[in-house]
């Protein structure tokens, strides 16, 4: 058996644990804090290849390996490794407690209904989006994607961090709340465990049955009705549905909505889990945008500028990107739209003679590019309990996907 330890949030392993052990596995501090077996080989873990390639021989004969872990082994850690080389029934995994738990525990949280989401070794792009779109979310942090990280990408959210470092160390355990323009600025060391991610309003939540994240809506493509909305000027919900199937909005995903109008697509696509941008020239447009975004307790970025030039103020580059609207400038938004997805653009348009230019932007920023026309008839009622078709204006939806590239025979 290989024997897993957490050591919870910086306690010793047990003595018990590690007595026997031919070999002892762990990080340089852990191994530091516990008193090897006599004769014990040690290693300390750095590239967990080796480390594992080190370990075989013992396990293919037999002979006691202890691993020593931080908090809960099992959560992000290194059970998954351990159990894909040599098999999860050689394991006795003994967990301890995990920093989310005890940062939560710090600032008197429950967190069933936390998002937990690893920035260590990744690109910390995912995590924004989730900080983004989720009112309590915890980091586990890495190199390149700490606090000062997090904090500079979130500064416009209104949330607060908690930085939880050397959780579990008497002398240098520190659990700090901070805005994310004070993260941004500080140099937080090597110490830190876990950042949360706040909305001081919604921390509580509501009561739970199921962990995790929010359970994803029962439907989508909601009635027109279901937002405010000006002259019927609002994504029809046919349009809506084959809209969300082509964006494809998902937990981790950045998806703006270009021309907004009443925000109906940023809303649908918040509620599906994505982090939301919306694009809007009008100014009563963005305060029904957000209204909009409150009434279904969702959080959407409403941005008040026009397109092509409002995007140069974005950043982070999005994963799918909805244009509304058909106006003379349409093909200068898709083209700028199109050089910064990182996935999908969905063009919908109600007049015929702008499709050629926006299907054009698309092909020629290296998309491969499908449509639609759509036509549809709504049941309406007529007097004396008859019902007729009432036909909708037809609408073109455009969709382009990103081609891969392809690199040495390989898809990048």
């Amino acid at each position: 058996m290989i024997t897993v330890v957490g050591t919870g949030t910086g306690a010793p392993a047990p003595r018990e644990a590690v007595a026997g052990a031919e070999l002892v596995v762990g990080g340089r501090r852990h191994l530091d804090a516990v008193r090897l077996p006599e004769g014990a080989e040690r290693i300390v873990l750095g590239p967990l290849g080796p480390a594992l390639d080190a370990m075989e021989p013992y396990v293919e004969q037999g002979r006691p390996v202890v691993v020593l872990a931080s908090g809960d082994p099992g959560f992000f850690g290194i059970v998954r490794a351990l159990a894909e080389r040599f098999g999860p029934e050689r394991l006795d995994v003994r967990a301890g407690v995990s920093s989310v738990a005890a940062a939560f525990a710090r600032v008197g949280l429950p967190w069933e209904d936390a998002v937990v989401v690893s920035a260590h070794g990744r690109e910390p792009r995912t995590a924004v989006n989730v900080c983004r779109a989720h009112p309590k979310v915890a980091v586990l942090t890495g190199p390149g994607a700490g606090p000062a990280e997090l904090g500079a990408a979130l500064r416009d959210t209104g949330r607060v961090l908690v930085v939880a470092s050397a959780l579990g160390d008497p002398e240098r355990e520190r659990v700090e709340r901070v805005t994310p323009a004070e993260a941004a600025a500080r140099d937080w060391g090597t110490a830190v465990s876990v950042v949360l991610s706040l909305d001081p309003g919604r921390a509580l939540g509501a009561v739970r049955t199921v962990a995790g994240p929010a359970v994803r809506p029962a439907g989508w493509a909601l009635q027109e009705d279901a937002f405010a909305h000006r002259d019927s000027m609002i994504t029809k919900f046919e349009v809506r549905a084959l809209a969300l199937a082509r964006l494809g909005p998902r937990l981790g995903d950045l998806v703006w909505d270009v021309g907004a109008g009443s925000g109906s697509v940023a809303v649908e696509c918040a509620r599906l889990g994505a982090a939301v941008v919306a694009v809007e020239k009008a100014a009563d447009g963005v305060e029904r945008i957000r209204a909009n975004a409150a009434a279904h307790g969702v959080d959407v970025r409403v941005v008040h500028g026009s397109a092509p030039d409002a995007l140069a103020g974005l950043d982070d580059d999005p994963d799918a990107v909805f244009v509304g609207g058909g106006g003379r400038e349409l093909p200068a938004v898709v083209t700028a739209c199109a050089r910064r997805a990182r996935r999908t653009v969905v063009v919908a348009m109600a007049a015929l003679d702008r499709v050629p230019a926006a299907r054009e932007a698309l092909t020629s920023a290296g998309f491969s590019c499908d449509g639609v026309l759509l036509q549809s008839s709504r049941l309406a009622p007529l007097p004396g309990d008859v019902t007729r078709l009432a036909a909708t204006n037809p609408v073109f939806l455009l969709w382009g996907v990103r081609n891969p590239v392809i690199q040495e025979g390989v898809a990048q």
